[in-house]
Order: C-alpha cells, then sequence, then structure tokens
C-alpha cells in the first residue's frame, strides 16, 4: 500500500518542495524514515504513532507491518518538525484508515502526543513556494494563519490538531466532517509609535542633521564623542525617521524572520533595528555555522544595525562587515554548503573618541595610554570608514542646556516627511530612469557617471577637495551620493557647491 502527500521547508532561507511518500508492506514491525533526516525528523516516527493513537486510529506500533516514509528530493538534508502532519496524514492514507485528495494540498505542522499542533518557523515563504508550485490549500498550525494569510492567492487552512484536519478531509465517512474556513487575508496594520522624539534631544544640531541625511538616501552613518552626549538615543530616534515598509517589503522581511526563526510577532511592519552586543561573535553578526545560518546582518535587512561601541566589536567581526557594506549580501561557505543572505541595511555605528572616552573633552582628563589610543583608532580600518558615508560629532552639551522646556529642534514628524519627500523624489527619479533603486546610496560607480550630472565649478570643487584631503576612489563616490541626497531634501534638481560642501564636511578628519 502506497500514498504521497505534500510539503515544505526552509533550506538557508530557500524553500523546497518535500514529497512525503509511505509504504506499507506486511512483516514484522519496522518503522524507518529515509531521504536524509535529522534527528528531529526521525524522531517523528515517535511523535506521530503517539499522535495517530490519540486521535482515534490504531498506532503504527501495534501492527505487524514495515512502514517506509521516504521524504524526496533525498539529496536534500531534511530538518526539524514541521513533517510530522504530512507523515502522519501519508501513513493514515496508505494504512486506508481515511482517505482524500492529496493533490494540490500541502501540509505544515509538528504535532504533539495528543495530536494537536505546534506553531512552525518559515510559514510565509513556505507558502509563497506552494502557490508558486501551483497548490491551492496549505494547512498549518492556528497559530501560523495569520501570517501565512499574507499571500495572495491560495487557501490557508489555520488547524489546531490531526482530528480537525482528518475531519475536514476525510471522505470515508468513519468521521464526522467539519469545514474549516480559510483564514482571511491578512490586513497589514501599521504601527503609528513616535518612540523618542529627536525635539527632546537637547542640541546635537549637526548630529541631527546627518541622521536626517543618511535616512533620506540609506547611508551609513557614524557618531563618536564622549559617554552620555545622547549617540544611543539618536539612533533609537532614527528608527522613526524612516518611512513605512511597502507590502514587498513587509513580505519580504516577515519572511525572512520567520525562516530563521526570529519573528516574534505575526508581521513586520515597521524597519526592524537591530543592536547587538559589542561582545557578539564573528558569526552572530556575519552568519554561519556547520550549516550556514543567516547572523545579525540580514536580520537587519531594510533596516537598521546600530553598533554601540564599534572599536570594542572583534576586528575580525569589524572587517567581515565590507561586503555587507558594499554588496549588500552575506556570503557564506562552509564545509556543508554555501549561501548569500541578504544585507542591505543602514549601519548606525556609535564610538568613544578612546577606550576611556573623555579624550579631548574639556575638564575630563584622558587615561589612556599612547599604545590603548593607537590599537583603538587601528580596530576601524581605512576600507570600513571609507565604506561609512557620514561621520559626525556628538559633543558634549552644557548642564545647563539639559533643563530647558524648549525642544531642541525640528521634530521627528516634520523632519520625517522631509524625508519622505527626499525619497519619493530619488524613487521616481530612478524610475524614469529605469532603474530599480530606491535610495541614493544604492547607486552604483556606473550610475553615477551615467546618471548624476555636475557643473564645472562643483566638479573642480569636488577634485580639488579629493586631492587635498586625498580621497579613495570609493570615498568620491559616496560623497556625491551624500550631495545627491543633500540636494533632493533641499528639493534642488542639480547638485550646487553649498551641498557639496556639506557632505565633504561629514569625510572624517586626519586626526578622528
Amino acid at each position: 500500500m502506497f500514498s504521497k502527500v505534500y510539503s515544505a521547508q526552509i533550506s538557508l532561507l530557500k524553500p523546497y518542495i518535500v514529497h512525503i511518500e509511505v509504504d506499507l508492506s506486511r512483516g514484522l514491525h519496522s518503522f524507518s524514515v529515509v531521504g536524509l533526516p535529522d534527528k528531529a525528523v526521525e524522531e517523528a516516527r515517535d511523535r506521530i504513532s503517539a499522535a495517530i493513537k490519540n486521535s482515534g486510529f490504531k498506532s503504527p506500533k501495534n501492527k505487524n507491518q514495515k512502514v517506509v516514509i521516504s521524504l524526496a528530493p533525498a539529496e536534500l538534508k531534511k530538518e526539524g518538525s514541521l513533517f510530522d502532519l504530512p507523515m502522519a496524514l501519508a501513513y493514515l492514507l496508505a494504512s486506508e484508515d481515511i482517505a482524500f485528495a492529496p493533490e494540490k494540498r500541502l501540509f505544515l505542522g509538528e504535532l504533539s502526543l495528543d495530536g494537536t499542533l505546534r506553531k512552525i518557523h518559515g510559514a510565509l515563504p513556505l507558502v509563497e513556494k506552494a502557490r508558486k508550485e501551483g497548490f491551492t490549500e496549505v494547512y498549518l498550525p492556528k497559530e501560523n494563519a495569520k501570517e501565512a494569510a499574507l499571500v495572495r492567492g491560495i487557501k490557508i487552512f489555520g488547524v489546531r490538531s490531526l482530528k480537525e484536519v482528518i475531519q475536514h478531509l476525510d471522505n470515508k465517512g468513519k468521521k464526522k466532517l467539519i469545514t474549516l474556513i480559510p483564514q482571511k487575508e491578512t490586513e497589514i496594520e501599521y504601527e503609528n509609535s513616535s518612540g523618542i522624539d529627536l525635539s527632546d534631544i537637547k542640541g546635537q544640531e549637526s548630529a541631527k542633521r546627518g541622521m536626517e541625511i543618511a535616512a533620506a538616501g540609506g547611508h551609513n552613518i557614524a557618531m563618536y564623542g564622549p559617554p552620555g552626549t545622547g549617540k544611543t538615543m539618536l539612533a533609537k530616534a532614527f528608527c522613526f525617521l524612516l518611512p513605512p515598509l511597502s507590502r514587498e517589503e513587509i513580505f519580504e522581511i516577515t519572511g525572512l524572520h520567520s525562516a530563521a526563526g526570529a519573528l516574534k510577532e505575526d508581521l513586520i511592519t515597521t524597519p526592524p533595528f537591530r543592536s547587538p552586543h559589542h561582545t557578539s561573535s564573528y558569526v552572530s553578526l556575519i552568519g554561519g555555522g556547520t550549516i550556514p545560518k543567516p547572523g545579525e546582518v540580514t536580520l537587519a535587512h531594510r533596516g537598521i544595525l546600530f553598533l554601540d561601541e564599534f572599536p570594542e566589536f572583534e576586528s575580525r567581526v569589524i572587517n567581515a562587515l565590507r561586503e555587507p557594506l558594499e554588496d549588500r549580501v552575506a556570503s557564506i561557505s562552509r564545509a556543508k554548503g554555501s549561501a548569500q543572505f541578504p544585507a542591505s541595511f543602514i549601519l548606525i555605528a556609535a564610538m568613544n573618541p578612546c577606550p576611556c572616552g573623555y579624550y579631548g573633552v574639556k575638564g575630563k582628563p584622558c587615561v589612556c595610554r599612547p599604545t590603548d589610543l593607537l590599537r583603538y583608532k587601528r580596530k576601524i580600518s581605512g576600507p570600513i570608514i571609507d565604506r561609512i558615508d557620514l561621520w559626525v560629532e556628538v559633543a558634549h552639551i552644557e548642564h545647563e542646556r539639559l533643563m530647558e522646556k524648549e525642544k531642541g529642534g525640528d521634530s521627528t514628524e516634520t523632519v520625517k516627511k522631509r524625508v519622505a519627500r527626499a525619497r519619493e523624489l530619488q524613487e521616481n527619479r530612478f524610475k524614469s530612469l529605469g532603474l530599480s533603486f530606491k535610495t541614493n546610496s544604492e547607486l552604483g560607480p556606473r550610475d553615477i557617471v551615467n546618471h548624476i550630472t555636475l557643473d564645472n565649478r562643483v566638479k573642480k570643487t569636488l577634485n580639488d577637495a579629493a586631492k587635498h584631503l586625498d580621497l579613495s576612489p570609493r570615498a568620491y563616490h559616496r560623497i556625491i551620493k551624500v550631495a545627491r541626497t543633500i540636494a533632493d531634501l533641499e528639493n534642488s534638481v542639480d547638485i550646487k557647491e553649498i551641498h557639496l560642501l556639506e557632505a565633504l564636511r561629514y569625510r572624517p578628519k586626519q586626526s578622528e
């Protein structure tokens, strides 16, 4: 006796359809699972046997028969417990305890011993894969139904137990049929919370301006200054300057976090903000492991990666940011596989001027040795400095200003409107040029040459500054991109000299 049902799994953030085949034959009892199963898949034999028994059927362990469950394709390693539900249904179908048409139906879910279903990871990308492969119905745990219903054009059934699925599908008449109602398409509800307001931060006008430019053009930014001057507050306020995510971006980010097992809510509707501790390892930040898994740079995709105490990270970790900052991907190669994970984020780095934090601060002596200062500065290499577009100082502020009732400049809402307007200008410009970019920071050297025009005066100023500052070609192009963003904030068609001079002001000075 033979049956086949369909399931799916995530491998290296990519979804794959898996065929669950069951063959039953007479003989002494044996139960085997083939097709490169991991430990969790092998243990499913006990889980599904108990779940079947507690759902009103005879357990496979109480029958003298050989049970072979094959998970195809055989060369793909099968991981996790989401095959429990389809394996149980395939067995019951092969043993003729139930009857239903498995074609165009996909099943996902981990079974408890009593037959109830537990939440799984990666529901969103798996359902999207099912839709692309022509499936019309997906059955998965109730807790995943809202997430899965973000996919249009396919019926989503959220179920609580194996018994509930059987009562819905079984057409042999042994059980009373119930009708499951497909999950309604998920309506996206955007959060309106504003968090820390920029106007609550006293002073730091230069840093606030840098934050506005970074948000408008998607540029990386570094803040330096003594402890307690507001660097962390500015980074947290930055989140609320970014425009809301599009439906496609919500779909992409939610699917990414779901596949990585990092999804804490049904949907992610705001740009992710990741803030790993400076003791984080290379693997946790960049990704990796025996079987490659995504790190913080991937979980920050379409959002913000905030690295506080930037020079305190390991040199290996800091230098590993070169590829994500340049190519917006993280490439991981291991003996058991290689993967390329998306990593398009805005980097916000915060640092003190020295290990003790008070180098050059008036009234507070620095206690660092010269060797400590040299080692601290060397932690951030030239290639990393080049890849950060804006360097802003967050200086000490007079104590008298801290208790002033007057607001400190424009509010987050005011700045956010300017950022949104600048983003809209960029998107419309790129669309008219036939480019798929959304922000100036995504432009490559060829795009800059072909699509950004500088008049002779601006070009001369830029070239003179580049020679004086000894800029690398990468830094040269990044200054043009920042100047283009500043011009967009001013609603200027052309890059003027004043825009270029402001962009040059955000390059790091030799003494920093």
